[in-house]
């Protein structure tokens, strides 16, 4: 089976596939910039390089400290010298900016009348930089934009205007998609189950009905965040719903494929890897596992065609997110289980990993920054790890000065920093520090 830059035929520097910010939509930013869940490109890549590369001697340094970001499991977006995330603070979720040359909080926008009620409270969206301004998505189902200088709200919808439905009742997670003038969102319902709106005015241009297909997971949205996709010639939105791995038409929302054997009953989680005709999906618990799907243009629509298919027990992520490297996908195996693994991804065979015990415990949300993938388990240790098919090479691990309750906020990486959220904190680690 050929490898993936061949295959695909991306434009591809050393052994990552580069994409610009124009691909996203996203309105061009400096290179060190984190816009958005997942990074510029939404590959989960800091560009940054120069990090410590033996945390057993040389650890990251903890810089500074803040308090003030509510409760929650969001990670967070850098733009320039601010930083942005969600949080429920007092009695109201709420779109947070941070100054990263004072350390202060710039201001704090409620978005909700109340703070919303559903297991594990606390916001779960990464909101997304697009110029001047924020979109945010709050856990009870609303999509807002805001001015990004001063947090005034422009516009918001609320996901009941569409019949808004999750498959179980952890709350939306959803961070919004930027495309051009367009953003998207997942409210979940069969006749709206994803909305394509005008991005500066909140106005409606198509919605996706989706059929329910398949008997595995439940209706409804998951907890998952879209992709774009040119897969078989055709711009599609990518995305993980109740009842599995979806594709609709960007430009009308077409319903275009369904792939439903990866959902499970309890929660559809990772965001879906993309890469040229190919998606990789995986899910968590007990009926969930992972699949390799490629795209191929039939008459005039698109099917997704099944490549292979690992039951949960061989082969899944729970929800600390993917990443591709080259040919190859590093993550956290299993379920409650964060065990660092690297996948060919297009033959789907181990290459290391899987049964390995990592520096912590639980699920583990991952990032990547110079040729290295970091592992942030729910026990809060943080673990350095080479991104390299050949061997499993641990580089050390730290334990953060904060840990409160379960750590899923996701790392990021933005100009040599490691910012970890952990619910009202918020801990910025220098990587490069000798």
């Amino acid at each position: 089976m050929p490898r993936l830059s061949a295959a695909l035929g991306m434009f591809v520097l050393g052994s990552i596939a580069v994409l610009t910010s124009h691909a996203w939509g996203l309105e061009p930013k400096r290179a060190q910039d984190w816009p958005q869940w997942r990074g510029p490109n939404r590959d989960n890549i800091s560009s940054f390089t120069g990090i410590s590369t033996n945390w057993e001697t040389n650890p990251p340094v903890l810089e500074w400290k803040l308090d003030g970001l509510g409760e929650g499991y969001a990670s967070v977006s850098v733009v320039g010298d601010h930083l942005y995330t969600t949080g429920n603070v007092e009695n109201s979720q709420c779109a947070i900016a941070v100054d990263l040359k004072t350390h202060q909080i710039a201001w704090k926008t409620p978005l909700t009348e109340s703070n919303p009620e559903h297991g594990y409270k606390g916001s779960r969206c990464t909101p997304t930089i697009d110029g001047d301004r924020l979109y945010a998505i709050t856990s009870n189902g609303q999509i807002s934009c805001l001015n990004v200088s001063d947090g005034n709200i422009l516009w918001k919808r609320d996901f009941k205007e569409w019949k808004g439905r999750m498959m179980s009742g952890w709350g939306y997670s959803e961070s919004p998609l930027i495309d051009g003038d367009r953003v998207l969102c997942t409210p979940g319902s069969a006749e709206a189950m994803i909305v394509c709106l005008n991005k500066i005015t909140g106005d409606e241009i198509w919605r996706s009905a989706v059929a329910d297909a398949g008997d595995k997971g439940k209706p409804g949205a998951g907890y998952s965040v879209m992709a774009i996709s040119e897969g078989a010639g055709v711009k599609q939105y990518v995305q993980l719903i109740g009842r599995g791995l979806i594709g609709v038409r960007a430009s009308d929302g077409k319903h275009l494929w369904s792939y439903n054997k990866i959902a499970n009953g309890t929660a559809d989680i990772p965001t879906p890897v993309v890469h040229g005709d190919y998606v990789f999906g995986s899910t968590g618990y007990g009926d969930g596992g992972s699949a390799l799907l490629k795209l191929v243009a039939r008459d005039d629509g698109v099917v997704a065609e099944e490549r292979y298919y690992r039951p949960a027990n061989e082969l899944q992520n729970h929800h600390g997110g993917m990443v591709l490297i080259g040919d190859n996908l590093y993550f956290g195996h299993g379920h409650n289980n964060g065990f660092p693994i690297c996948v060919d991804m297009l033959s789907g065979d181990v290459k290391w990993g899987g049964k390995i015990r990592g520096a912590g415990t639980g699920s583990a949300a991952i990032t990547s920054v110079d040729g290295h993938v970091i592992f942030r388990y729910q026990s809060g240790e943080v673990a350095l790890i080479e991104a390299t098919p050949t061997e499993y090479k641990f580089k050390g691990s730290f334990k953060p000065e904060i840990q409160i309750r379960e750590s899923w906020a996701h790392p990021v990486v933005c100009a040599g920093k490691l910012y970890l959220r952990e619910q009202d904190k918020l801990m910025c680690y220098n990587l490069t520090a000798k």
